[in-house]
């Protein structure tokens, strides 16, 4: 399962990230990891997450973020959810094409491992293409 939330900039995408991901230490079974941009939820999160700054991997393209992915999920099997928070900032892209291929592909990453995926986009909804919006 992949959830997008998508908003321009100010419209509450990370209030409600930081809320569903401390929902998640208490709903999943497994491991919760929430991959940000900087270290701006370092405080807002459970400390039993394992938050991720994506800064100090020079992560440039999905591809990385995708071998980043599956390297997480080879070294630990329980996580259960990944969250991604601001994935247009963590791999700089205009939000286009590219993240659509991105979100399938974590959709059968997803169907595979059983592991659920949350992300936030900045970028304005209404703009979206279908295959981003399937994920809504």
């Amino acid at each position: 399962m992949v959830r997008v939330i998508m908003g321009k900039k100010g419209s509450g995408k990370t209030k409600q990230m930081i809320d569903l991901v401390n929902a998640a230490i208490t709903s999943e079974n497994g491991n919760v990891v929430c991959i940000e941009r900087n270290r701006k939820l370092t405080y807002d999160i459970h400390y039993n997450i394992r938050l991720v700054e994506a800064s100090e991997y020079d992560i440039a393209t999905f591809e990385f973020l995708k071998g980043m992915i599956s390297g997480l999920y080879a070294g630990n099997y329980d996580i259960t959810h990944i969250f991604i928070d601001s994935l247009c900032k963590i791999v700089p892209s205009d939000c286009g094409p590219e993240v659509e291929e991105f979100l399938d592909w974590l959709n059968g990453f997803s169907d595979k491992h059983g592991i659920k995926f949350t992300v936030t986009i900045s970028a304005d909804a209404e703009l979206a293409t279908e295959g981003v919006r399937k994920y809504f």
